[in-house]
């Protein structure tokens, strides 16, 4: 039977539109993939000389080990905003004589199999070779790899019940990320060292191979509970129901009523965000960028003005760059019907406008905090903020003004670079290069303080001149809008 699901899953895969991509784009697409294998492969064959840098005199194993609570958490809070649960199209088995055991646990088993489960052991693999073979034994690195093969399952399955029960609740996951924070701000202050806990759990189950049955035990019961969540919704009336049901909070919002046209503009962008799978995943994504700061400020290596004008352009407009890099495509399904109707595209883009400087107003005002490490965090941060207000934020408008790659808004994001074109690629190198191009100069003259300020005035600038650079975008997309229509009809 499971050779028969395969089989199908196979003939799925192997007919899929993501195939029919260009040579270029898969190309690009495979050579990131390769850099970011081969950059894991290199850190799990160096990250105890990096450790040992950090901590001279600890025990490599040890300090290892006291951090994989911490990625555990971090692994969980990604998936549930990128990985995109395993299913199979139950509807066309369930009138079959077909146990529906066999269907769930094809489902569940499906679930092991994925990118997220195999990432981590291209640095598990090379550091257990290289230190827990060398420093111990054989036998401890076979049993500490299944150890984290165990736990990175349990970790799987248990992201499979959370983001089933809390799919539409992402506010738990952002309870979960400031707790996450909070943690670690307090083993930062030697308040509650959650890594000690970490290194004594594992080091305890590695050195005590037989406690593994309780990793086991737990990835047993995660198991059960999928399977009877499952189980319990499988018949074609759940199913039909979860189709038909909605919930449209957004529809009660009023307050932009009073802006007019404009103002349903803006709702009908934050309904389109928020009712569509892929565009929601990417935001509730994006505030991980603020959380950057995190791991940079408090590291001295990382102090350089270059390096910090770099972290503030990421934080204050990461959020912006993953919402407007797409402002197009989003809507690529029914371009058609947005030109063809009478439409007021200043207004239209404006809508658009407002929707990316929120953003990064938002995102600016959530950075504050960071004053906490110096004042020249708080004076970086406001420069990048006022580039990414006036300027980038038009010149990534520009750019996605022509964009023609069609976008399935009912997939998730994760590893999903459908709706990807060139122009989105080359948006990365002003986004994060210019800022510091435009500061360089002032650097090699001696006032890296007026380079900062460069960058702000260049902004305030933009800012005031946003009209006029409005119109150029319009004005490029009015002669584009019909190659745009038929880009989104071909791809």
């Amino acid at each position: 039977m499971f050779k028969w699901f395969l089989s199908h899953q196979w003939k799925e895969l192997t007919r899929s539109n993501f195939w029919q991509k260009s040579l270029i784009i898969n190309i690009i697409i495979g050579f990131f993939m390769l850099i970011m294998f081969s950059y894991l492969v290199l850190l799990g064959l160096f990250i105890d000389e990096i450790l040992t840098e950090l901590y001279p005199t600890g025990d490599i194993f040890t300090i290892f080990n006291g951090g994989l609570l911490y990625y555990l958490g971090a692994d969980l809070f990604v998936r549930f905003f990128l990985y995109s649960l395993p299913v199979i199209n139950v509807e066309s088995y369930l009138h079959l004589p077909i146990k529906k055991s066999k269907i769930l646990s094809f489902i569940l088993l499906k679930s092991t199999l994925n990118i997220f489960n195999v990432l981590p052991f291209l640095v598990l693999i090379p550091f257990a070779l290289k230190v827990v073979k060398v420093d111990y034994s054989v036998t401890l690195a076979i049993s500490w790899l299944v150890l984290m093969l165990i736990v990175i399952l349990n970790n799987s399955f248990l992201l499979h019940y959370l983001k089933r029960r809390f799919i539409d609740k992402p506010v738990y996951m952002g309870i979960f990320a400031l707790l996450m924070a909070t943690i670690i701000v307090l083993d930062k202050f030697h308040v509650f060292s959650l890594s000690d806990y970490s290194s004594s759990l594992f080091n305890f189950l590695a050195f005590n191979p037989i406690y593994i049955v309780i990793p086991i035990t737990i990835l047993g019961l995660v198991y059960g509970i999928n399977y009877s969540y499952l189980r319990s919704r499988m018949t074609l009336e759940d199913i039909n129901a979860k189709k038909l049901k909605k919930v449209d909070s957004l529809s009660r919002v009023k307050y932009l009523d009073s802006f007019g046209e404009l103002g349903e503009m803006i709702l009908l962008e934050l309904k389109l965000v928020w009712r569509n799978k892929r565009s929601r995943s990417i935001i509730m994504m994006s505030p991980m960028f603020l959380l950057y700061g995190l791991l940079f400020y408090p590291n001295e290596d990382m102090s350089s003005l270059g390096f910090l004008i770099f972290v503030g352009v990421f934080m204050t407009g990461g959020i912006m760059f993953n919402y407007g890099q797409y402002m197009l495509s989003w809507e690529s399904n029914y371009f058609d019907g947005i030109i063809a109707s009478n439409i007021d595209f200043q207004k239209h883009f404006r809508a658009k406008y407002i929707m990316i400087i929120s953003t990064v107003i938002i995102s600016y005002i959530l950075t504050i905090p960071y004053v906490y490490f110096g004042t020249n965090v708080l004076l970086i941060n406001t420069a990048t903020f006022l580039f990414n207000l006036g300027f980038l934020s038009m010149l990534l408008m520009y750019f996605s003004s022509s964009s023609r790659k069609r976008m399935d808004m009912a997939k998730s994001s994760a590893f999903n670079y459908q709706g990807m074109g060139a122009s989105n690629w080359i948006m990365i190198l002003p986004f994060f290069l210019l800022p510091i191009v435009i500061w360089l100069p002032f650097k090699f003259l001696g006032l890296s303080e007026w380079g900062i300020g460069a960058i702000g005035f260049i902004g305030i600038v933009s800012l005031i001149f946003h009209k006029s650079l409005m119109k150029i975008v319009i004005k490029r997309f009015e002669k584009k809008k019909h190659l745009i229509a038929e880009g989104f009809r071909e791809s």
